[in-house]
This record gives structure tokens, sequence and C-alpha cells, in this order.
């Protein structure tokens, strides 16, 4: 039998990039590179740039822990290269990738399914950003649809903040504006079959933003979440559902939000979440059992074929 550290072959840790993501993803990668090191894999980093591509072309590495956030790493791109060359990586696909980080389509097909998520509209125009006051009222939630990590989102209290809200976000390209849910922040991580126990946010910021997730040290992290035993049930059963729907695979993270009426809400899926000293995976892992040595083990075993 193939000892587990010498399986995986060289395995590059693909980080960094170019997307407004770069810092945490180099972050992530620094501390996935290090487990799988200390596991005795192969592993090395590499950032994403023009030589990359030749670089795996030329079969330097049998796989790829893909750990870059954001456009170009979580959207399909990388992941298209990738099967064109025939490198096995971690995480979603090409189709779950690109579903995912469109928030707005991730909608559209949770909305098709009947799955409950804060109702929206895209913002196009300044007309637009007058029309989304009316409608939904405040507080009201104007973000990019093709960005994570909160970049560009704002927290509008009164109508005469759309429009600013509106031209910081159109800074990442498209933007929406999203129903404000006043209640409790969760998120559920996925890894394999297994749905991970919640995680209940708390933060003194006006909401889990950049700062909040990444560095500020007042953020607070319940798990276990303090959910019943039966809402906790259905929450896995809600996010896998809404995990499968994009066509999701390997790992992830759902976020969403508990209405004052026990509603929960879903507000979007990251396909490679942040696996920094502050992320939430690490977190959830660790509440079922799993050291960050485990969980990087075990997102990288989904690469491995049954015949390798």
């Amino acid at each position: 039998m193939v000892a587990r550290e010498n399986r995986f072959g060289r395995v590059a840790v693909l980080m960094g990039g170019h997307s407004a993501e770069r810092e945490i993803s180099l972050k992530s990668g620094a501390q996935v590179l290090a487990a799988l090191q200390d596991r005795g894999v192969d592993a090395h980093p590499l950032d994403f740039d023009r030589d990359t591509l030749a670089r795996l072309q030329q079969h330097e590495f049998q796989r790829v822990f893909l750990i870059l956030h954001g456009r170009g790493g979580e959207d399909g791109q990388i992941q298209g290269t990738l099967e064109s060359l025939g490198v096995p990586y971690t995480g979603s696909g090409v189709l779950g990738s690109a579903l995912a980080m469109d928030k707005h389509r991730s909608k559209l097909v949770w909305r098709a399914l009947g799955l409950p998520t804060p109702a929206w509209m895209l913002l196009e125009t300044a007309a637009q950003c007058r029309q989304a006051g009316e409608i939904f009222g405040v507080p009201l939630i104007i973000k990019p649809s093709l960005e994570g990590s909160s970049i560009g989102v704002t927290k509008v209290n009164d109508t005469a903040g759309i429009p600013a809200a509106w031209e910081t976000a159109r800074a990442y390209g498209p933007v929406m504006a999203e129903r404000c849910i006043d209640g409790d922040e969760y998120t559920v991580s996925v890894l394999g079959a297994e749905v991970l126990p919640s995680i209940r946010l708390a933060t003194p910021r006006v909401f889990y933003d950049y700062e909040a997730k990444y560095f500020s040290d007042t953020t607070e992290y319940h798990c276990p979440s303090g959910l019943s035993a039966h809402d906790e049930s259905a929450l896995r059963v809600l996010c896998r559902r809404a995990f499968e729907a994009l066509d999701a695979r390997g790992w992830g993270r759902v976020d969403l939000m508990r209405d004052r009426a026990g509603q929960f809400w879903l507000i979007e899926l990251n396909t490679a979440p942040g696996m920094t000293d502050h992320s939430l995976v690490p977190m959830a892992a660790r509440a079922a059992g799993l050291s960050f040595g485990d969980l990087v083990l075990k997102i990288l075993e989904d690469t491995v074929q049954p015949d390798e």
C-alpha cells in the first residue's frame, strides 16, 4: 500500500493571484502549505502568475491544492485550465465554481428550487438605486455580485446613501441590492459527505465585514452555535441542499442569516474558503474532531482516484 505522504506526488499549493483577495489567499496558502509539509506531503508554494501555466503544462506537479480566493480562483477560470491540462485539483469544478462566485446566479438557482434566500435585484443604473430603496427600504445591503470576503459591501441605513454604496461596489463589477435580514449570522462548512457543526458569528462592527473576518480580535465565534438539535439538523440539510444545487463538490462554506422568527436565509456559497488563523472552516473542523492537518489532508485526498 502506498504511504499516505507519498501517494499524492508533488503537490502545488496554488495561492495569491491577482484578485482583490490576494492578501488573504497568500495567508491561507502559507498555512495549508505548512500543514501539508508537516504531514510529509511533497508540497510546494505556487503564487499564480504568467509562468504558472507553463509549469503546470510541463507536469511539474501531480495535483493542485487550490487556495486562490476571488476572481480567477473561485469562478471556474483556473478550474477550466486545470481540467484541460489534466491536473487534479481540490474543490469544486468549473460549473460549481462559476455559479457560486456569481451571487446573482446562485440565488436564481436557489430560488428556482424553493430554497430561502433574501430578495434582491441587480443595480445597473442610478434610477435602479432609487427603485431598490423604494422596494426594499432600509437597512439594505449593496454589494458586488462577483466578489468575496465582503469586499465592496455596504450596509446602507439611509436611502440617501445607496448611490454612494453603489459607486463603491461598482469598482468590482456588477452590483446587487439585497434585502437586509435582521438577525444572527451563521456559517456552515461542508467537507466531502460531511456537514460540519454550524458557527454563529457576532461582531461589534456594522456587519461581518472584511476587517471582522480576517483581522479583528473583537469578533466572537460560537461553535457550538447554540442551536437546538432539531434546528442544527435542519440547518445541515438546508446547507447540503444549497451546496449540491450549485454543483459544488469537495469542500466549501455556506453563509446564512437567521431572522428573528427563526427562519434561515442563504446568502452565499464559498468554494475555496479562507484557511487563515481567523478562518471558519478550520474552526468547524476542530469542533468535529479534526485538526488543521487532518482537514487539509482530507481536502487533498478528494483529488485521488481509486486506481491511484
